[in-house]
């Protein structure tokens, strides 16, 4: 028992003093120990209780851009480590496949969150979610919503399948928001999750107390949330619901989100037919699915629903690509392309719950139940008692409407066939899922899709629509991708994690907070019109990042606007709508009083009143936002601007920063012509 997997608990390495109730893990292939794990004496609400204080502290300091940047540096190091990690995660029975989806596609996920979390986070610790709301006639009350971070610790449990996705994909956001982290990976696999915590550690990127790391059971942890701390669960659905049964997520306040079993389902179209680059895609996927991580994968094709015609066919397609290019055994092995499920136990539960699928009425037509013989590394045949080897199998229902079909999942290489006749019978056998993770459809015609789509969108997380026009591209049925939502409703647990900056979001709280213009400017760090504004001796545009200060304000002269303006814009710009050059057509129209200047023509003069022209601080303007016209301009009426220093971001990898100037044109009556962001590049320094 010298080998005993640590546990990193309060910036520390940690292992038990009384080993007699370590857990041996085995490789998956030849039973060999890789390692043994025990968590008897370690004190989880001192691991607790020091992420929720030095964990918190560190990661406060911080902004939500200097976060990001950090989970970059951790992906570059692990991308230069990752051999290490495909090493250890052939000894869980992945292939280089395999470990690629789990090991590169975890490192993404923190390349994701590092680019998005600067791109669409400001360089601070508030983000102000929405728009300002106007409570009070005069503008001196306002309201608009904000997200801050939870006080408390993300726990987050994972499964066995992905040690590295499952682990970043939580990690990332909660670090991005700034929570810290304790993980607790799946005993079987937990040994390469330690391996990548280990790499972060020696890194010397964490900030104190901002990922922790419990290899084996929690124990008592439960007993030790409270209101702030959140818990991210992923596996199975009897689990989850014990862990959310508890009393500090039933009336504590602890927040619960779980991603759990799935009955997955991929459509083929009626108009898919074998001759059709539709059919392929869906037989390629569907193989995919079966075999890839030995089929052990939360996203995998449980029930593949396909027109009656096509049974067949379909059958007999995987079939065949199955006999072609599945090589079952040692993953180690170059020309292995599918390893063994993840343990012994967890073969024998596929097994168990084939046993009960044909019992239900299900036909293996593809692969046996037996144990297959299988070569190693060497060439030599491996003890079928050492390793959990299966064969790809396929079943066929006769009746689309057994109940087994779509409430038991073996969690290995398994799915099932079911036939329909009709749009109408496809999409119940979807929704008699009770709530899935992905569905798929394979079609190219757009009325059948959105038919389709219109029956299982609100019993799906995710749905992936396969056509000739994006197999090549798509990610796949089941591969989640950071961008988008990754859960599902009902039976797959109703959570979502994922989700671009959705899912930091979820370690937030989202307050309403009422105020003055010059209090919500102080909380939000974004000015609000009626706050306080600062007329200096020097143009703001003269001023570096560093310089600036919210509420530096320009007042413009004013510029009349002649109709030989408006026809010289029209004939230049080619832009000659009947609203700016013909008089009774413009009179006729409900919003004009005749004719009226261009919206352009406006924006453009606004430029030429606040810019100043000389190089400097300011380097480039590169967009407008939110812009709107408010009143139209006739020949003869003025305009002038008023622009506000709104939101100052240094980008800090870069020497400049973001300037984001509210900018608001009136005309001679004061009314408002158009208001909108102008975005500047500025020099920092």
């Amino acid at each position: 028992m010298n080998n005993i997997l640590p546990s990193y608990v309060n910036d520390a390495w940690w292992t038990p003093a009384d080993t007699s109730t370590a857990v041996a893990v085995r490789d998956a292939s030849t039973g060999a120990i890789v390692a043994n794990v025990s968590t008897a004496g370690l004190d989880l609400a001192g691991a607790l209780d020091y992420a929720r204080t030095v964990g918190q502290a560190s990661l406060g300091e911080l902004t939500f851009h200097q976060r990001a940047l950090l989970l970059k540096e951790m992906a570059l190091v692990l991308t230069e480590r990752k051999r290490e990690l495909y090493a250890l995660s052939s000894c869980t029975g992945a292939t280089k496949i395999d470990s690629m989806v789990d090991i590169d596609g975890g490192i993404g996920v923190l390349f994701t969150y590092s680019s998005k979390g600067r791109r669409e986070l400001p360089n601070a610790q508030i983000y102000a979610d929405g728009a300002v709301e106007p409570l009070s006639k005069d503008g001196s009350f306002l309201g608009r919503h904000i997200f801050t971070r939870l006080p408390g610790v993300a726990v987050q449990i994972n499964a066995f399948n992905f040690p590295v996705w499952g682990s970043l994909e939580k990690f990332a956001p909660a670090f991005l928001a700034g929570m810290p982290t304790v993980v607790k990976p799946a005993t079987p696999t937990g040994y390469v999750a330690e391996a990548f915590v280990r790499i972060l550690v020696e890194s010397g990127l964490l900030p104190a107390g901002s990922l922790q790391l419990v290899s084996g059971s929690v124990h008592d942890l439960f007993d030790h949330l409270k209101l702030g701390d959140l818990v991210a669960f992923t596996g199975s659905a009897s689990t989850a619901e014990k862990l959310r049964s508890h009393a500090n997520v039933q009336v504590g306040g602890v927040r619960f989100t779980s991603e759990t079993d799935s009955i997955n389902a991929s459509i083929l179209g009626t108009d898919a037919t074998p001759d059709t680059p539709e059919f392929g895609a869906f037989i390629k996927q569907v193989v995919t699915e079966i075999t890839v991580k030995a089929g052990q994968k939360c996203t995998a094709i449980r029930r593949v629903i396909v027109p009656n015609a096509l049974v067949d066919s379909v059958v007999a397609a995987v079939t065949e690509r199955i006999a072609e290019r599945i090589v079952l055994g040692d993953p180690r092995a170059e020309s292995v392309t599918m390893g063994p499920l993840a343990s012994l136990e967890q073969r024998d539960e596929v097994l168990r719950q084939v046993q009960n699928l044909r019992a239900a009425g299900g036909e293996i037509v593809m692969g046996s139940t037996d144990i297959p013989v299988v070569r190693g590394l060497d060439g030599s045949v491996l003890n079928a008692a050492a390793g959990a080897f299966l064969e790809p199998m396929l079943l066929r229902f006769t009746d689309a409407q057994a109940d087994a079909v779509h409430e038991i999942e073996a969690f290995g290489p398994v799915a099932s066939v079911i036939g329909y006749d009709t749009v109408a019978q496809a999409v119940d056998l979807v929704r008699r899922g009770g709530g899935s993770l992905v569905t798929s459809v394979a079609t190219h015609d757009p009325k059948l899709a959105m038919a389709f789509m219109e029956g299982i969108a609100a019993f799906n997380g995710r749905v992936l629509l396969l056509d000739r026009d994006d197999a090549r591209s798509s990610t796949g049925h089941g591969s989640p991708v950071p961008q988008l939502v990754h859960g599902g409703p009902g039976r797959a647990g109703g959570g979502e994690e994922l989700g671009g900056i959705r899912a930091v979001f979820h370690h937030m709280q989202r307050t309403a907070i009422q105020g003055s213009p010059d209090m919500l400017t102080a909380i939000t760090g974004i000015w609000h019109a009626g706050a306080a504004v600062q007329h200096g001796d020097r143009h703001p545009f003269r001023k570096t990042v560093a310089e600036l200060c919210l509420g530096d304000q320009i007042d413009s002269a004013a510029r009349t606007i002649t109709l030989a303006d408006i026809e010289a814009f029209a004939h230049t710009t080619g832009d000659t709508f009947y609203a700016h050059m013909d008089e009774k057509a413009a009179a006729a129209n409900p919003f004009f009083p005749g004719r009226v200047a261009h919206g352009y023509l406006l924006i453009a003069w606004a430029a030429g009143l606040f810019v100043d022209p000389a190089p400097g601080p300011v380097l480039a303007n590169y967009g407008l936002e939110n812009l709107r016209f408010i009143t139209p301009v006739s020949p003869g009426d003025s305009i002038r601007v008023t622009l506000t220093a709104k939101q100052i971001t240094p980008r800090e990898t870069d020497e400049y920063g973001e300037v984001r100037w509210d900018a608001v044109l009136t005309n001679q009556k004061e009314e408002i012509v158009a208001n909108y962001d102008v975005l500047t590049l500025v020099e920092k320094d």
